[in-house]
């Protein structure tokens, strides 16, 4: 995945962490909806995560495309 790619794809997942935060907004979120916001928000850390490690590989001169995303586990777990 290139990086425009990834980059559409964490547009995608804000619009829809947006849209999910503000109905939540008053009357809360059905646990559905809940659950959902949880995957959103998980699969922007990864997306997240895959688009640094491209950019780090291709400021050390190696091929950004060796980059892959990581499992859920492991990128939640990072310190911030």
């Amino acid at each position: 995945m290139a990086d425009g790619d990834i980059l559409s794809r964490i547009d995608e997942l804000v619009s829809v962490e947006h849209e999910l935060r503000s109905r939540a907004i008053g009357t809360g979120l059905s646990s559905d909806d809940r659950s959902r916001l949880a995957s959103v928000e998980q699969q922007l850390d990864q997306c997240w995560d895959l688009l640094r490690q491209r950019r780090a590989r291709v400021e050390f001169d190696e091929d950004p495309d060796g980059a892959t995303t990581r499992p859920i586990s492991e990128v939640e777990g990072y310190r911030q």
